[in-house]
């Protein structure tokens, strides 16, 4: 068993990493649909709305630079093209979405699907005794399913 600089498995450590940037390129597709959902929303909801997927896109984007951090770390590379986001991803591409509900229910559907991904990696993790990348996922699951009940409570439904 050869271990890497952090003491983790190297092939666990790649693994994960690969995990990671298949998350990256998810998270990478969601930020750019805040991004197109915040500038185009329209409607008497558009001044709590505007504000909010701004605050949502300004954290994605931070999380996003997290997560290729934590790649780099593991000893890997980060996916930076947009062909690699988009052959990787699956989000839901949103696309001159301005309905309110409709934008409300594109960040649920992705954040669900993010929520399965960041689960994925955190089982991983955990079994590689990978501190650092279980603490990064637990910090955005517990984040991101508060996200989902407030967004689900706005459209009126439960989780």
């Amino acid at each position: 068993m050869k271990l890497n600089s952090l003491g983790l498995e190297t092939n666990k450590a790649k693994d994960i990493a690969g995990d990671l940037n298949n998350l990256l390129a998810n998270f990478q597709t969601y930020y750019q649909n805040l991004r197109g959902i915040h500038w185009n929303i329209k409607g008497k909801n558009f001044f709590d709305l505007h504000v909010k997927f701004e605050e949502l896109y300004t954290d994605a984007n931070m999380k996003v630079d997290a997560l290729a951090e934590r790649i780099l770390t593991l000893g890997e590379t980060p996916l930076h093209t947009f062909e690699d986001y988009i052959n990787t991803a699956k989000v839901p591409v949103g696309k001159n979405i301005s309905k309110d509900e409709d934008a409300v229910q594109l960040i649920v559907n992705s954040l669900s699907e993010l929520l399965q991904i960041e689960r994925l990696i955190l089982d991983k993790s955990g079994d590689a005794n990978d501190e650092g990348t279980s603490s990064m996922m637990s910090d955005f699951i517990s984040e991101q399913e508060k996200t989902v009940w407030m967004m689900n409570a706005w459209l009126g439904e439960s989780n």
